[in-house]
């Protein structure tokens, strides 16, 4: 089995997906108007709107409200991913810090409130880990 996806629903697909793609530095692939997907490598964010829901049910998933879900993404330096993105990200959780466990992190908030880590493995046993 494969992680194939991870899928955020929301209500402004169009700033959303816009945040995506500054932050990342990928750009979308839209589908329909109601659905993108950002490719990197082996991994895929999808971003549906609230109207994709209609195809699963009502009440089945809400926009804005993970309060659960970090969204990770490796970048080969997270300090100077700390200056590229700082002028245009607007909720900044925690400046470039070194973590415990080896990985230097950068958590910040998308427009919707999603957490979104950019990390970088910087002792020697978090970069043999991710080898």
């Amino acid at each position: 089995m494969n992680l194939a996806s991870l899928r955020i629903i929301t209500a402004d697909i169009k700033r959303l997906v816009q945040f995506l793609e500054n932050t990342t530095n990928f750009r979308a692939i839209w589908y329909t108007e109601d659905f993108a997907e950002i490719t990197m490598g082996s991994s895929t964010l999808a971003i549906g709107s609230t109207r994709t829901l209609s195809f699963f049910g009502e009440g089945v998933a809400q926009p804005a409200s993970n309060k659960s879900v970090i969204i990770e993404f490796r970048v080969d330096n997270v300090d100077l991913e700390f200056e590229r993105i700082k002028n245009f990200v607007h909720d900044i959780v925690q400046e470039p810090t070194t973590m415990p466990w080896g990985n230097r992190s950068l958590l910040f908030r998308d427009p919707d409130g999603n957490l979104i880590n950019f990390f970088t493995p910087v002792t020697a046993e978090a970069i043999q880990k991710l080898k």
